[in-house]
């Protein structure tokens, strides 16, 4: 799930166009001049920050066949916090992380995050790496959907264009998942998992829509840095909730494969934070889309795993829609659409 560190507040009209031009900047719930607008930096920023989210979904897909999901994701969490806390600490804002006015609004972040968290997991753990990846990518398009829906903002033409033309990539890409013919001829184990890690990795990207719409609420009255704290521990509280119902001894080698997924999903949180320091989300946006090119690389080359041209076909239409759509919103001058976790 990527969109579970990308915390944008609500804004009004004219701090929106402020943003989208690059005068202000958001910590939490305050708004304070830009010290240095370096959008290079930022962009760099973004490029190893999709990098190291590549990295963790590559070892999420590794671990998947051997571990359950409970387990991964108590690892993801928990380990995820390491990094984040030591940033914190050295910039002196860990006061903040703990400070909360609205627990039961983090628990409502957490129900979807967590749901979000799982499922993406269960796709990775059943589908090719570029197949989960891309399917995650849906996300900014349901939260236009329900962005209308619970939010009431209105939504153009354009952007309804571009969600319809979104799922369209999508039916692309499953086309083979759900393909009839192909389970009557083929009535195996792997098939039956492909197509559930299907609808879990577009579960998936629902539950992370629900948790955007969640942040955007809560970003009136919380600190970034509680709802990063309060998000993390929540899931790994619901990872270690899961103890009861099995978890797998791991060798020394898949220990370190565990704990590194929570502290690669973590510095891949900060270095996306740190990019939002130095531009606006709608600079910084379009190239969180480089994950899917690292993750057919890495699928390649630690996995083996070769795309199919309708995957690759789907994923570009999707990928096009999505950037569609922040487009629009920097055309509008409104808050961007946050763009797809991080598992």
């Amino acid at each position: 799930m990527r969109c579970e560190g990308l915390l944008v507040p609500c804004l009004s009209a004219t701090e929106r166009c402020a943003a989208n031009s690059g005068q202000l900047s958001c910590r939490g719930a305050r708004w304070v001049p830009f010290l240095s607008m370096n959008p290079y930096k930022a962009i760099l920023f973004t490029l190893i920050s999709s990098l190291l989210f590549a990295a963790m979904s590559s070892l999420v897909r590794f671990l998947g066949e051997t571990f359950p999901v409970g387990q991964t994701v108590f690892f993801r969490a928990a380990f995820a916090v390491v990094p984040v806390l030591l940033l914190l600490a050295f910039r002196s804002e860990l006061p903040q992380a703990l400070r909360t006015r609205r627990p039961f609004g983090h628990i409502g972040r957490g129900f979807f995050s967590v749901g979000g968290m799982f499922l993406n997991f269960a796709s990775l753990a059943r589908l090719p790496i570029i197949d989960a990846t891309a399917i995650s990518f849906t996300s900014p398009l349901i939260t236009v959907v329900f962005s209308a829906i619970f939010l009431k903002e209105k939504v153009r033409l354009y952007r309804w264009s571009a969600v319809v033309i979104g799922f369209v990539g999508v039916i692309v890409m499953l086309w083979q998942q759900f393909d009839l013919t192909r389970y009557a001829n083929m009535a195996t184990v792997a098939t039956a998992a492909s197509a559930i890690g299907a609808i879990c990795g577009l579960l998936g990207a629902t539950f992370n829509a629900g948790a955007v719409i969640q942040t955007r609420r809560l970003t009136d009255s919380e600190t970034t840095s509680s709802i990063v704290f309060y998000f993390s521990v929540i899931c790994a509280l619901a990872g270690l909730a899961t103890l009861p119902f099995g978890w797998v001894a791991p060798t020394p080698i898949q220990l370190l494969a565990l704990i590194s997924t929570g502290l690669i999903g973590g510095l891949s949180h900060i270095f996306l934070t740190e990019s939002y320091r130095h531009a606006p989300q709608s600079v910084i946006a379009p190239f969180n889309y480089s994950t899917m090119i690292w993750a057919v690389i890495f699928g390649y080359v630690f996995l083996g795993e070769v795309p199919t041209t309708l995957v690759l076909i789907g994923a570009a239409i999707v990928a096009g829609a999505g950037l569609f759509v922040v487009y629009r919103e920097r055309q509008l001058g409104k808050r961007q659409i946050d763009v797809p976790p991080t598992p």
